[in-house]
């Protein structure tokens, strides 16, 4: 290799061991380096950037984004895992894929002893990957996994390690005919793929979108069981066969001292990291001098683990369990860091260790299938396992074989371990590159084969009527979703519109929704059995809870509040109100609209999430669905003034039986406005139970002081806009049915000039930036059918 074409002054090859991938090299450095390029527009004529480290490191940077990017935006498009684009980076950076007359420009980029340098950057991104990824792992989990979990992840991890040892023993000399003097690499083999990355799987469930469904939690929660025993289990053998030629005396050392390290981290550490959380003001920041304090601290024990024989992950890895998950303080660690560690450090590691990988090298065919035999036969072993636990637990085969494929998968975590391990020469090359191209096939098969055979709405297909025309009860009960502090005065006047009395009683589920920050796994809690356990690990919606417990109070024997708090990203919300609608079996959820005012009319903030999140509840909700916008004050007196308009259709006769009930109420006043159409079929279908229903309210209802009704016909969609603008201020409370995709004569081209598709033409005109009203506005839709669940 030319000298001037590195950093170094002179590189001489001394020897190599090809079966290892091992090379020593002497070689001659330039005192002082050459950091920064002179430009170049020196006296000497030319500057090559292969020279100077930092240059080198800059272009190099460059080109591994620019190329990476390259491959996903190609493969995202089939629907490839990030990852599978940084690994196929490495391999075309690297010798794996031979690139013909490129070849010397790889070199150019790479050249001798740069790799180093960005190979020691990235890995400390690295660390901090596996730092954060730690600290977003809930560790009271241990305590709050169930058996089942328990048992999936323990299986999963013990079951396929003693089978494989066992057919080591069982067929001894088979395996040394085949694999000669190499049969001592099976053991590695057997114990990483048995194990499985809480981190990775993580990302998959939240990838394609199930991360706190039933099965997405299930599965956390093994991965969690299984990952923990996995790494303890690692670290004990890691310090315990560090070396081959150490004294017993040190083996027991070093086990001892890691165990001891484990055991303060957690003793000691996680108290002082509560005692950092207790110091910070509620709603405030936490003090930067501790976010400082504790990478110090991590950079410290991650140092001191080498000196029992354990690498300088593992003290990421576990002071990171030490810090409390989700806000204050492990939000504030996640946001601060996880931009430049794991999405540029940690991208970049990825391709440098696959780039030591050399796909050419796998020239023996035999031995290659020999290890791809034996990586299936664990992971049938685990398939089995786990397929035969969930028919065990009365779970359905087809959720069964997806728990399975999820608990398969590989990804960065475990890519990045095999190369580690590499790195200690305790396996062969060959190994390597076969269990590389394994993550890569496994990664990219559970992805797709979950997101085939798994769909968690099937569940709210409504096969069952859960709705308010179908109550063969007094009892109505409504799932109310908050999100601000301010929602909860919005949801207290709907709740107060249902008119609840001993003889009209209202269960009200009150989920309190907030964002998942810092956190890996979804929370859920029900806070009334929160209170009655004595748990006090968490202290969410206090102000909600109060609220609410003084609502039932001002309605003893006519309401029950019960109220939740779900911890999810935003992206997944839909389907802890889904759950909770589908345990609790209630007719109505309530949302609030994503659009708040202020005092003077004007639009104060916008949520584009909310809105997402009740568009995926509208089209998903096993149950009807109620979108309230607030425009006006809370109800300063039990004395309501209502409106409905009705101009037919299932949405408008749902929010007709919901002012029926709210017309119990004899101090409340409600006011029916009937639109018809000028050219009304009488013999339509739809239009009869329109008019039977509607018979109630014209009839017997309208003989009542507090109920009026008036039919007005409408020639055309003017008419009906100036009707509404008309009504829009002379009422507290305005109740209207949805009606998305329904055409009729009286809103005949309105529906192209909508604001708010989630909201109808009806609710678009009365939430419109145009319309003068201070009055609440509640838009319902009736409970999909299962036909409308795809």
């Amino acid at each position: 290799m030319e000298a001037n074409q590195t950093l170094f002054s002179s590189v001489t090859l001394l020897h190599e061991v090809p079966e290892l991938g091992f090379e020593a090299y002497n070689v001659c450095v330039h005192h002082p380096m050459k950091i920064i390029s002179d430009g170049i527009w020196t006296q000497h004529g030319s500057a090559l950037p292969t020279q100077y480290s930092y240059t080198m490191l800059e272009l190099q940077i460059v080109i591994i984004f620019v190329v990476t990017q390259g491959f996903h935006f190609i493969l995202s498009r089939l629907g490839v895992p990030y990852f599978v684009s940084q690994v196929m980076t490495g391999f075309l950076m690297g010798p794996s894929i031979p690139t013909g007359p490129f070849e010397k420009y790889k070199k150019m980029l790479f050249p001798f002893g740069s790799p180093d340098i960005l190979s020691t950057l990235s890995s400390l991104g690295y660390s901090f990957y596996l730092f954060l990824n730690s600290v977003q792992m809930d560790l009271s989990l241990i305590t709050k996994t169930g058996r089942k979990a328990w048992v999936i992840g323990l299986c999963c991890y013990t079951i396929p390690i003693l089978v494989g040892c066992g057919s080591m023993d069982f067929l001894n000399s088979t395996w040394e005919r085949i694999l000669g003097e190499d049969i001592s690499i099976l053991p590695v083999v057997f114990i990483s793929h048995s194990s499985c990355s809480f981190a990775v799987i993580s990302w998959l469930l939240n990838d394609i979108g199930i991360l706190n469904s039933e099965l997405g939690r299930l599965a956390l929660s093994a991965a969690f069981v299984n990952d923990v025993a996995g790494g303890l289990w690692a670290g004990i053998g890691a310090a315990y066969f560090g070396r081959q030629d150490m004294m017993m005396s040190i083996r027991i050392r070093n086990v001892t001292g890691f165990l001891a390290y484990v055991m303060f981290i957690l003793l000691i550490g996680r108290p002082a990291m509560r005692w950092i959380v207790k110091r910070t003001p509620e709603g405030r920041s936490v003090n930067k001098a501790y976010i400082y304090a504790i990478i110090v601290m991590f950079l410290g024990l991650g140092y001191f683990a080498k000196t029992f024989g354990e690498p300088f992950l593992v003290g990421a890895v576990i002071f990171g369990l030490a810090v409390p998950e989700g806000p204050p303080l492990g939000s504030a660690l996640v946001t601060q860091l996880e931009l430049f560690s794991k999405w540029f450090l940690c991208s970049i590691f990825v391709t440098c260790v696959t780039m030591k990988v050399d796909l050419t090298k796998c020239n023996s065919l035999s031995f290659v299938m020999v290890i791809s035999g034996l990586i299936i036969m664990v992971h049938l072993v685990r398939w089995l396992l786990c397929i035969g636990i969930c028919k065990y637990c009365k779970i359905p085969f087809k959720d069964g074989f997806c728990l399975a494929l999820i608990l398969s998968c590989k990804g960065v975590v475990d890519i990045c371990s095999y190369l580690l391990v590499y790195d200690a020469m305790v396996q062969k090359r060959i190994v390597v590159d076969v269990m590389v191209v394994s993550v890569l096939v496994l990664g990219t098969a559970s992805r797709f084969g979950v997101k085939a055979l798994y769909d968690p709405s099937r569940k709210y297909a409504g096969y069952q009527s859960r709705n308010i025309m179908s109550l063969k009860h007094s009892e109505l009960r409504i799932v109310a979703c908050i999100h601000k502090p301010w929602h909860s005065v919005h949801i207290k006047n709907v709740l107060e519109f249902c008119s609840p009395a001993p003889d009209n009683t209202l269960v009200a589920e009150i989920l309190h929704l907030m964002e998942l920050v810092g956190r890996s796994n979804p929370i859920f809690i029900s806070h009334k059995l929160q209170q009655s356990s004595g748990s006090s690990s968490y202290n969410y919606s206090g102000e909600l809870i109060v609220a609410f417990d003084l609502f039932e109070r001002d309605y003893v024997g006519a309401v029950t509040a019960n109220t939740y708090t779900a911890i999810s990203p935003a992206m997944f919300m839909n389907e802890d109100v889904c759950n909770l609608a589908l345990d609790k079996n209630a007719a109505l959820i309530v949302l609030p609209f994503h659009v708040k005012w202020g005092g003077d009319g004007s639009v104060e903030s916008e949520d584009s999430n909310i809105r997402a999140l009740n568009a995926r509840i509208l089209d998903r909700a096993p149950c009807s669905v109620g979108i309230l916008v607030n425009r006006g004050p809370s109800f300063n007196s039990r004395r309501i003034s209502a409106a409905m308009v009705f101009l037919g259709g299932p949405d408008d006769r749902e929010a007709l039986c919901l002012a029926k009930r709210f017309a119990k109420d004899v101090e409340n006043s409600l006011f029916v406005f009937r639109l018809m159409a000028h050219d009304k079929d009488s013999s339509n279908w739809d239009q009869m139970i329109d008019d039977e229903a509607m018979r109630e309210i014209s009839g017997a209802h309208v003989n009542l002081e507090n109920v009026r009704y008036q039919e007005i016909t409408i020639g055309d969609a003017s008419q009906t806009t100036f009707l509404i603008k008309d009504i829009a201020n002379k009422f507290d409370f305005i109740l209207v049915g949805r009606r998305y995709g329904v055409t009729s004569s009286q809103t005949y081209g309105l529906e192209h000039w909508t604001e708010y598709s989630e909201l109808g033409v009806i609710g678009d005109l009365l939430a419109s930036h145009d319309a003068d009203t201070t009055a609440s506005v509640l838009v319902v839709q009736q409970q999909p059918t299962h036909e409308d669940h795809r």
